[in-house]
């Protein structure tokens, strides 16, 4: 018990100085392959067609505090836009400082596609975005509150700050590199992006400032189908006959002071998803999670399915022992064959060459 007190002091008192002082990173979801946009703009309209994405994550289910986030994208891959490349919006909620302050955001992104070689295309966007953070004072616990038998027992001398709200726009950039084999047996993925790229202030006092961190995103990753796919059974249609594919993945994260690696692998048989992948912090008060995750990707008619993951954090080591980990879940709705400019001339922009049409196969994800 007095390990747990000690604790919820630490994480109380971090949660005092973010309301000045930003120190940690923003929120991390496991499932990244399911949160593409909010990791790089550059993945919008990556594939043709519309994507809509959920997910929802709760982190140190065990300890009195409200750590979840949700997140929502839509993105269209259409290559009649100008561009031929994709727009889409995000929405992301998160509660921060044992959720004392609840953060927002609204952006939209848009992504132009460069054609380099048969087999290599790229993708540049940008995320224009509105930020907004609220902070609820009241719910603070300052020490003439406290008895030292009885606990939080008596009113406080503290005036709160009128300022509760902070709205302030911010920006994202950020490249993907595509690439593929003849065969189209592997697809290969390289992504950098920066997000809060002008630093805004998102202090909620006149009298300081608290410029955000940039973030630096690095992230690798491949697809490798292993066997063919069948075509012409019914068991086809249905998925039950694809080949196996494997997506070994890495992405690395920097903001401030603090780094955080991701490596793991996901595979993919009779359309069902099972994957491990191990987390690092790196800096800091370093501590170590390992991730299982399995989901189910159901094809409800052609070129249509809709698909569901749920992911574990495991502590292993470290100062989140003990928190519960977190639990993550995601819901993706694909619908490949919609386009709004016009009929498709995907083709003849890269002469139809074969090596084009692997690159716009959905991804594994």
């Amino acid at each position: 018990m007095k390990r747990k007190i000690v604790l919820y002091m630490i994480i109380g008192g971090i949660c005092i100085c973010a309301a000045d002082r930003v120190l940690a990173q923003d929120p991390l979801y496991t499932q990244y392959f399911s949160t593409p946009i909010y990791y790089n703009p550059a993945n919008t309209g990556s594939s043709p067609g519309l994507r809509a994405r959920f997910d929802y994550r709760d982190q140190w289910p065990n300890l009195p505090v409200n750590y979840k986030s949700y997140y929502f994208s839509a993105d269209l891959g259409d290559r009649n836009l100008p561009g031929a490349g994709g727009i889409g919006l995000m929405v992301n909620s998160d509660n921060e400082g044992v959720g004392f302050i609840h953060d927002l955001e609204l952006a939209l992104d848009i992504a132009v596609r460069v054609p380099i070689t048969e087999f290599m295309v790229a993708q540049v966007g940008v995320k224009a975005s509105l930020m907004q953070k609220t902070i609820n004072w009241n719910d603070f616990v300052v020490t003439d509150q406290l008895n030292e038998k009885y606990g939080n027992i008596y009113q406080t001398a503290l005036i709160h700050p009128d300022a509760n709200k902070k709205t302030f726009p911010d920006f994202a950039a950020g490249g993907i590199l595509k690439t593929s084999n003849e065969s189209g047996s592997f697809t290969g993925n390289f992504g950098f992006a920066v997000d809060h790229l002008f630093q805004p202030d998102e202090s909620f006092l006149q009298t300081s400032s608290s410029p955000l961190p940039r973030k630096w995103i690095v992230n690798v990753d491949g697809v490798f189908q292993i066997g063919e796919s069948g075509s012409t059974s019914s068991l086809s249609s249905a998925g039950f006959s694809d080949a196996l594919k494997l997506n070994p993945g890495v992405m690395f994260i920097s903001q401030g002071r603090f780094n955080t690696l991701e490596v793991g692998l996901n595979a993919m048989k009779f359309n069902v998803y099972l994957g491990g992948w191990y987390k690092t912090t790196m800096t800091g008060a370093v501590s170590n999670v390992f991730a299982l995750l399995a989901g189910y990707n159901y094809k409800f008619a052609e070129g249509m399915s809709v698909r569901f993951m749920y992911s574990y954090d495991i502590p292993i080591s470290g100062a989140m022992m003990g928190t519960g980990g977190a639990h993550e879940i995601s819901i993706a709705l694909e619908f490949n064959n919609i386009q709004l400019f016009g009929r498709s001339n995907t083709s003849s922009s890269y002469g139809g060459k074969k090596g084009y049409d692997h690159l716009e196969c959905p991804e594994f994800y």
